[in-house]
């Protein structure tokens, strides 16, 4: 089912909006789809082979895509700055179109989704909003709220993306770098944006829930975790050793270990080891 990047079209803010996306993994469409939903300065290439590596793994479908403004999708216009509410709109205007721009019908068959940081934002509002059009939520390093030390993070990466080389080093995975970088970094440092708080919001999540954070996230702390939890009764936390913001990058195998028997149990189905034994 591996296929090259693709693109679609979507209506959004009164225009259209290219998205790139790609599928992977198995040809079995009764096995469960997983939607990967990136980090604010993600992208589809910026996955690297980790989306791969867990259909392969899990041997389920997966679908990867780059959120309007970011990778080859449709730039920010230089003339829009994202609002508060900007995780909202990719959450219950973008990701729905864009799932039916490409066939999947969530209501009729459920994805999981994956989403990390501001995509675990995404897929936890997406989930409280469509609560039967989920099958589960994996969630690596996710906001519900904002942090002191996310501020003072992000900051640092503006000045890194300013004098040194961070702007060349995105630049590789955007079409328009600077679109992804300032829609992401202006928000997070407006003022305004302090407040930003979705713990009431996600109580309406019904599905399973595995939420991980490195112990040395840089963006965030534990307590984020334990945040969803309390809303979210039932939901599994995993904390990680020698992990930073991208438990994808920095413990992969540990990350495929817990994402696949969490898919497995959520989703009532055989492995594909349990099927060849």
């Amino acid at each position: 089912m591996t296929t090259g990047v693709l693109f679609t079209s979507v209506p959004w803010r009164d225009r259209e909006v290219a998205i790139e996306y790609a599928w992977l993994g198995s040809n079995d469409r009764d096995r469960p789809l997983v939607v990967f939903l990136h980090e604010g300065l993600g992208s589809l290439a910026m996955w690297k082979q980790f989306p791969q590596a867990l259909c392969e793994t899990a041997d389920v479908r997966g679908l990867v895509y780059s959120r309007p403004g970011y990778g080859r999708s449709t730039p920010r216009e230089a003339s829009t700055r994202w609002d508060v509410d900007y995780l909202h709109r990719q959450a219950l205007e973008v990701l729905p179109a864009f799932l039916d721009s490409v066939g999947v019908d969530a209501s009729a068959s459920p994805p999981f989704l994956l989403g990390h940081s501001d995509g675990g934002s995404i897929a936890m509002l997406y989930a409280a909003a469509y609560a039967e059009c989920v099958a589960g939520l994996v969630l690596l390093a996710p906001h519900v709220f904002v942090e002191p030390v996310s501020i003072a993070s992000i900051d640092t990466v503006r000045t890194a993306y300013l004098d040194d080389d961070l702007r060349s080093r995105l630049a590789k995975y955007h079409a328009d770098v600077d679109s992804a970088f300032w829609g992401w970094n202006h928000i997070w440092l407006d003022p305004r944006f302090r407040a930003w708080n979705i713990e009431t919001e996600i109580a309406g999540i019904r599905c399973p829930v595995l939420a991980i954070q490195g112990r040395d996230d840089e963006y965030g702390t534990l307590e984020q975790l334990r945040a969803i939890q309390r809303r979210v009764p039932g939901t599994q936390i995993l904390a990680l050793d020698d992990c930073r913001h991208s438990p994808h990058r920095d413990q992969p195998e540990r990350l495929l270990q817990a994402v696949v028997a969490f898919i497995e149990s959520a989703s009532g189905q055989e492995s594909r080891r349990d099927r060849a034994a």
